[in-house]
């Protein structure tokens, strides 16, 4: 049984998180050969407070890129 963990920054909707794990679901029955069945799939979030990249927050980067 397939386990996946998406770890993600919050902010995206259910429907294009639900879309993102089917489309996992199906890369997986493609390319392993399992049973959609046997995949699971948790995405874990993080608020953009919670995550830094090249040492700024999310939050403080899109605070930039709305400058």
């Amino acid at each position: 049984m397939p386990e996946i963990t998406v770890n993600m920054a919050a902010g995206r909707t259910d429907e294009q998180k639900a879309g993102m794990m089917r489309d996992i679901t199906q890369a997986l029955v493609k390319n392993l050969g399992v049973d959609a069945e046997a995949v699971v799939i948790q995405i874990n979030e993080a608020p953009l407070s919670h995550k830094m990249k090249g040492g700024k927050t999310f939050v403080e980067r899109a605070a930039e890129q709305k400058k």
